[in-house]
Parts: structure tokens; sequence; C-alpha cells
């Protein structure tokens, strides 16, 4: 039941406890099915095949190997949750922490199997397997995508090397950027004391209301950086290196053509995007020069981008934020908000923030079509609509219910689809409803993350280009990788900007993986809102089709899916409606703040 009470959530419905005979059968079960899953593998002969026909026989194999890997899928789906939410909320759980490495340890061969799954479709005759089978029919999509990747495989021996060796390759490299960053400090004045701070907590006073303590702070940051440059810089080399080699051994043609296909685009539709995008920066630098009136400043620095203006407004009760959440729900569709309000009586929510508990948010699919949401309730707007966000994760999971675990891999361009229009259906709300001062301070807040998901963004990946394109050279040095970093943010930001930030490479932990890691977050925040758009021009006709659309958004790529809809992704013009929202909050803050 609702109440003004900070809740916690229950999972009893996937195990009555850690210690149940319920976990713990489960748990052995799965651990079974494991080993049984590789060892019908072995005598099926699930690997690459030399010749690609396929007859009934074949076919029968086919479906009985993707059943139970689909069982399989759907029993760790829960378990993997479980144990995952019981940490995520009680760090000092050593029974669970121990349960979650003992199931990593024993699940671990999946990886490799799931390789060989690929290679053993995927080189197959797909048309003749489909027309025998129709779990093949019902899995085309995951079937093609297979074909494509089996053809960028390296041998079996290759591909179990080049597993067994990422923990010591860029896994390695990435867990050493999180442990110098971890480790790294810097004295900052505050309060007349200089204090030595850990580098999370000085970029956090990025958001201080005080411009002379965020100016302290980040002057505190850039001096700090340097003292570990070089590591990093071997990180960085190390990471694009290895993933490069580990490239070109698998065929593909350019470093940008495996994160293409990993997120369900072509590079039509990127250019479509990217190029709206930059028509865009105009209106970005608007809306900078707006934001540097509002502080009374000449001109924004790096300092100031996520500096408060406006104000906030009242603190939400736990009941208030409930009600917002399902009545705005409510504006879209009754469905939606029957959703919330289960989600709200079933308890799927833990928002109470406490000792041992995580920050930031997520949610988590739980079996079945539910859904567990953690958020740390503050009772500011910013958490209403974080949990407004979490819930659509949660309605997209809902919607993905009759799908099987191979039919659901949703990459992440479209994983965001959901959580932001609900997150603007309440966010327009509030900003209908709110004083002057308030809505200078939502609209920044929205604008601010804007800015950083579509400027910031795309110099991210022009940094990360000319990193790749760099490295396949030689490794660059620490100085290099300033100045990529500092001419990518003056191609992108403008001269609106001073100064900026040279060392943004080695504050991103996201460059230390193996692929690009930028532009699904854009694409994400801009195809949500030209959904969105779509939405203000006919409610009727778009309510019509849009839960099928989530349902369907793992059983095909995003351009195929949006025509489906009614519209063009590979056009700047689908963008550039997606842009016309951010282009109206900019227009209202210029007024606001003018």
């Amino acid at each position: 039941m609702s109440t003004d009470t900070t809740p916690r959530w229950d999972l009893t419905p996937a195990f009555p406890s850690l210690e149940s005979p319920e976990f713990t059968a489960e748990f052995a079960a799965v651990i079974e099915a494991v080993a049984q899953i590789k060892a019908r593998f072995e005598h099926l002969g699930v690997r690459r095949r030399e010749q690609p026909a396929v007859d009934a026989a074949f076919a029968s194999q086919a479906d009985e190997v993707i059943g139970n890997w689909n069982d399989l899928m759907i029993r760790l789906e829960i378990i993997f949750p479980y144990l995952h939410c019981i940490i995520s909320t009680d760090a000092r759980n050593e029974a669970a922490t121990a349960r979650l490495s003992e199931l990593e340890t024993a699940t671990i061969e999946l990886d490799s199997l799931d390789t060989r799954l690929v290679a053993w479709l995927g080189s197959s005759d797909l048309e003749a397997l489909m027309e025998h089978s129709e779990i093949a029919r019902a899995h085309e999509f995951w079937l093609h995508r297979a074909q494509v990747l089996a053809s960028h495989q390296m041998t079996e021996a290759e591909e179990n090397l080049a597993s067994t060796l990422r923990p010591m390759g860029h896994g390695a490299w990435g867990k050493l950027h999180g442990n110098v960053t971890a480790l790294l400090t810097a004295d900052v004045e505050l309060d007349g004391q200089t204090q030595t701070l850990p580098m999370s907590a000085i970029r956090a006073l990025a958001s201080h209301p005080d411009r002379a303590v965020r100016q302290r702070a980040f002057e505190a940051e850039i001096k700090a950086w340097p003292t570990v440059a070089v590591p990093l810089a071997a990180a960085l080399n190390g990471v694009k290196g290895f993933s490069r080699e580990v490239r070109v051994r698998r065929g593909w043609t350019s470093d940008l053509e495996p994160a293409l296909l990993g997120n369900s685009i072509d590079a039509g539709t990127l250019a479509a995007m990217q190029g709206a995008c930059v028509e865009a920066f105009p209106d970005f630098q608007r809306y900078m020069k707006a934001k540097a009136r509002a502080l009374n400043v000449e001109q924004l620095a790096w300092y100031d981008l996520i500096a408060p203006v406006g104000g906030e407004g009242e603190k939400w009760s736990w009941s208030a934020c409930e009600e917002s959440i399902e009545t705005n729900f409510a504006r879209y569709s009754d469905k939606m908000a029957a959703f919330a309000r289960r989600s709200f009586e079933e308890n799927w929510i833990d928002a109470e923030p406490r000792v041992g508990k995580q920050g930031g948010a997520y949610c988590s699919e739980f079996g079945a079509g539910d859904s567990r949401i953690m958020m740390n309730f503050d009772g500011s707007f910013t958490q209403v609509s974080t949990l407004a966000h979490e819930l659509g994760h949660g309605y997209h999971n809902l919607c993905l219910k009759p799908r099987t675990p191979l039919q659901k891999q949703i990459p992440m361009t479209l994983a965001e689809t959901a959580s932001i229009f609900c997150e603007t259906l309440v966010f327009e709300a509030a900003v209908e409803h709110a004083g002057k001062e308030e809505k200078i301070f939502l609209l920044d807040n929205a604008l601010s993350r804007n800015l950083q998901v579509v400027v910031d963004i795309h110099s991210r990946f022009l940094f990360e280009s000319r990193v790749f394109e760099k490295r396949a050279e030689r490794e660059l040095g620490e100085t290099e990788f300033c100045d990529l970093m500092s001419q990518a943010q003056r191609d992108t930001y403008g001269d609106d900007l001073s100064p900026i930030h040279p060392y943004m490479w080695a504050v991103k932990g996201h460059y230390y993986g193996a692929n690009f890691y930028n532009f699904p977050y854009t694409f994400g925040l801009l195809f949500a809102l030209g959904l969105y758009a779509r939405y203000r021009e006919n409610p009727e006709e778009f309510r019509a089709k849009y839960d099928d659309f989530l349902s369907r958004s793992g059983l095909g790529d995003a351009a195929t899916l949006a025509n489906d809809f009614g519209f063009d992704t590979t056009k700047p013009d689908f963008w550039r409606g997606s842009l016309n929202i951010i282009r109206e909050q900019i227009a209202e803050f210029e007024a606001l703040v003018s």
C-alpha cells in the first residue's frame, strides 16, 4: 500500500529467502542445467559447420537447442537479478555475494557456448532452416544477426583464446583505469579550509551553487589528472590496441562496424542522426549563452555546465510522487497507469536511502514481465523523474513478456525508448504547472542533460574516432590525448565555453572498453523524443502501435522497426523532429531568463 514511508521492495515472489529450500534447489538446478546444455552441445556438435545444408533432422536439433537455450536464460533472468537486488541494497550481505560469485563461476562457460551457438546456426542455410522450423522463423532476426557474427568469427580455438585473454586484455586495462581513478585525490579549499578529497567528490562539486567553489574544484581536478596521465594513457593505448587487433582478425572493415551491428543500426542512420545534431549545435550554443546570463557571467566555463539555476521548488513526499506518476501515465493510457499502480501496490520499488545501499538507480527484469526498481529517493523532482524513467524500463519489460530471451536482446539504442518517453510525460506536466523559478530549474536540468547527450557525446565520438585512427599507426602520448580531446570539444561546443576539459579522456571509464560507447546514448534520447513528437501529433494512432513496437524491439533493426511505425530514421527529418522538442525547451528557457 502507498504511504509516505519510502518503500523497500519485496523479492519473495522469486524466492522466500536466500536460505530457503526453494532458492537452494533452483541454484543447484541452474548449475546442473548449464552442465547439461554443455554436454548436449558436445553431443550434437554445436560449432561451426563446414557444410551449410539443412534437412528436417538438423532443423529438429536446432529447435531443441534454441528451446533449451531460451529455457536456461529464463531461469537465469530470475536468479541473477535476485542476487543483484540483494547485494545492491545490502553490500554487507556476504552470503549473497558468495552465491553470486559461485553462480558467475558456474556460468562463465556460457560465453564460449554462445559463440559456438552463433557459429553453428550462423554457418547454416538459414532459408532452408526457416522452411523446416517454425521456431527458426520466430527467431529470424536473431538468426540473421548470428549469420553476420559467424562470418566475423575467428577459428573456435582463436575465439576461445580471445575470450580467455579478455580479462587480461581490455578487461585488465579497464580495471586499471578504475583503480587508478578511484585512488586519485586532490586538495580543494572549502569553507576556508583545505580538504583532501577523492576525485569523485571533487567532480560532484560541479553542481555546487557557489561559482567560486566550482572553479576551485575544477582547477584542483585539472591539476590532479597529469599525475596519473602516464598510466591512463598506457591503459587507453592498451584497450584500443587490443580491440583493434581482434577486430582486424575478425575481418571487420572499420572500428565502427561492430558497434553499428551491436546497436542494430546502419551507417546511413548514424550519419542522418549526427547530421541533424550538428545542425542543432547553434541552438545549444544559444542555450549556453542564456545560461551564462542566468548565472550573470560573460561566458560559461566547463565548471558552469551543470551549475544550478532557478529554484528547485518544494520537496516531494513519496505518496505525492506516486500520485503524480500514476496521473501522468494515465494521460497516456489506462494500461500504463495500471502498470504503475501495480508496481506500487506489489512493492516492486526500493527507494529508501540507507547504509550499505549503492547509489544511482536501475530497473531489473524479474521474470514473467515483472521488474524491480532500485533508487534513492530524496524528495527532489530529479528523483520523481528518475522513477518515471525506471518505470518506463519496467513497462518495456511488460511489453516484452511474450518474447523469448533470444527475441528480446534489445540494443542500447532502443532500450531507452520507453524510459525517456515516460520521463518526458512527467517532465512536461511538471513544467506546465511550475512557477517561474522552478520552471527555469526544470528546463535547465533537462537542457544540461540534453547538451551532454547531443553535443558532448558527439565530441566523444569525434575523439574516439580520431584515437582509433591514430592508434592504427602507433601508440599515443598523454599530451596527444589531451590535444585530441580539446579539439573535439572545440568542434562541438564552439567558442561559447572556456576553459574546456582536456582530460575528459582520463575521466570517462567508458573509453576503456572494446568498442565505441558514445553514439547509442544520443540515439536513445533522440529516438525516444522522436516517438514522443509523433505521439503529440496523433495520440490515438500512436497508442495503437506503441506497445507492439516495444514488444518487437528485439525482432528487427532500428530502421526496420521505425519504418513499420511509419517513419524513416535514415533521413534527417525524423531526427530534426526530435531535436525540435529540445529547441522548444531552449526557446522557453531563453524567454524565462531574459
